[in-house]
């Protein structure tokens, strides 16, 4: 991992990053927010999740991390709730009623969109065959929590109301590989989803976020070496009986 300066203020904020949706959401937020902070590129594909150095940083060998000042900070949803209250930027009003809304989105976000999409990424585009009964399942859950947010965005203009949160920021990581995830016409039956994806996208911070991923050369092969960094579990086929 090599690590650079991105920006030119004094650096008090270590990013772990790579192109990947969940480091995307944090990007998001560094940008908005104009905490300054320098970049460590983790290269996936060429296992560097899995050195000693990085596992010292987050033993779940995943991007995204933060190291502010000593603070560690590994999972992209820990990472904005951090840095929120950190900052005090981009939290909806005090109140329980309006956390506990955040609290809920973030967490439907985490524990469902992001996992289901990520698997169904998996077996649509890079598991070997048979793969019917996987895909068909997480192609299914992806939908089915995609379509949960598109009905919920029915009668909102961001995810909690008429306030831009980290909610958002969680969204718009997962909602630019929405064609990937689902398929190449799912923003045909996902229009609110694909309408607060645009709002995003026109920010200037969102904009600076997703340059980002042309600022570093990350392998694009997938080869037999990147499977093995990015789908250790396979090695366990050859000597293993799962059944």
């Amino acid at each position: 991992m090599n690590s650079e300066k991105f920006k030119q203020d004094d650096i008090l904020i270590k990013f772990y990053y790579n192109t990947a949706p969940n480091p995307a959401k944090v990007a998001l937020f560094l940008e908005e927010s104009g905490l300054a902070y320098e970049i460590v590129p983790v290269d996936t594909r060429k296992g560097e999740q899995h050195t000693a150095d990085y596992t010292a940083i987050n033993p779940n060998a995943k991007v995204p991390a933060i190291d502010d000042d000593g603070v560690v900070v590994f999972d992209s949803n820990a990472i904005l709730l951090y840095l929120a209250e950190k900052t005090g930027k981009f939290l909806p009003t005090d109140s329980l009623q309006a956390r506990g809304q955040m609290y809920s989105w973030l967490m439907f976000i985490a524990t469902g969109v992001g996992p289901y999409s990520g698997q169904a990424v998996h077996f649509r585009h890079f598991a070997p065959e048979p793969k019917t009964y996987a895909l068909n399942r997480y192609d299914f859950e992806a939908w089915r929590h995609w379509g949960i947010l598109d009905a919920h965005l029915a009668n909102h203009r961001f995810m909690l109301g008429d306030e831009y949160t980290i909610v958002d920021m969680a969204f718009w990581g997962w909602a630019r590989a929405v064609p990937f995830v689902l398929g190449a016409d799912a923003w045909d039956k996902l229009p609110n989803v694909k309408r607060l994806l645009d709002d995003l996208n026109a920010r200037p911070a969102a904009q600076r976020a997703d340059a980002l991923k042309t600022q570093y050369a990350f392998k694009a092969d997938m080869d037999d070496s990147a499977r093995n960094a990015l789908f250790p579990q396979n090695a366990r086929l050859q000597t293993a009986d799962l059944k």
